[in-house]
């Protein structure tokens, strides 16, 4: 192993650790340190039953005919955006929902976007493994573009989702409507996004994921101003989650 291999490594994780310092700040009463890492390794091995998933299911949709525009739907919005977007929710149902230190609603969509992170961070590796930077012209610039784009879109998406769980705590009888609700804008936003980077050119191509994703900022801090707002609560002590 040389130089390069522990260069390629630091760079493909530092966009997940700058992002993850920069949203943590969010919260006023910092989470456990441990629990943090424990949420973040948790988040990069979901990448394998994501991938492996992901793999059969795209196998599946080239093996059967069907209409060009719902083969496109389902490879970006279902095989793709939702299946990760639905594991990095499982990272953090199973590994703190339900956990005492799990008593704040910004805690939601601050865990959820650790999870989506430290997901980021196995992706980045293997895209820096397949030598990528080359159409980058440099390691250096394709840290960059990951940071700016696949990196934030991940913790963006999760943001969203980990928001409208939280509102889903407040809002029993609606529970399962909001984490719906979630769930719905994470795919989109995630499914849009694959779209635009891959299947379009141009102008297109360029500010279609830079509007999604300044837009989507501008969401994810006014969903934490307002959770700021809400009142604590012990969600372990809750009959039940979503």
């Amino acid at each position: 192993m040389g130089y390069s291999f522990f260069l390629y490594i630091l760079l493909a994780i530092l966009p997940s650790y700058i992002w993850l310092l920069f949203f943590l700040r969010e919260d006023k009463n910092p989470e456990p340190n441990l629990r943090v890492l424990k949420i973040f390794l948790l988040g990069i091995l979901s990448t394998i039953p994501v991938f492996l998933i992901e793999r059969y299911s795209l196998n599946i949709l080239e093996k059967i005919a069907l209409f060009p525009p719902l083969t496109l739907f389902l490879r970006f919005f279902v095989a793709i955006a939702l299946v990760e977007e639905l594991f990095k929710y499982l990272v953090v149902r199973i590994g703190v929902l339900r956990k005492p230190d799990f008593d704040e609603p910004i805690d939601a969509p601050l865990y959820m976007m650790v999870a989506a992170l430290g997901f980021a961070a196995a992706e980045n590796i293997l895209v820096f493994s397949s030598q990528e930077f080359e159409i980058f012209y440099g390691p250096y610039l394709l840290a960059m573009a990951r940071f700016l784009g696949a990196t934030l879109l991940h913790a963006l998406c999760a943001g969203i989702l980990g928001y409208f769980l939280a509102i889903s705590f407040w809002k029993i009888k609606r529970r399962k409507l909001f984490f719906g609700l979630g769930l719905t804008s994470a795919t989109l936003l995630h499914g849009f996004y694959n779209f635009f980077i891959m299947k379009t050119e141009g102008l297109v191509q360029i500010f279609g994921p830079v509007i999604l994703l300044a837009g989507t900022i501008f969401i994810i801090f006014l969903a934490f101003k307002k959770l700021k707002k809400l009142k604590s609560v012990c969600l372990f002590e809750l009959p039940s989650v979503t």
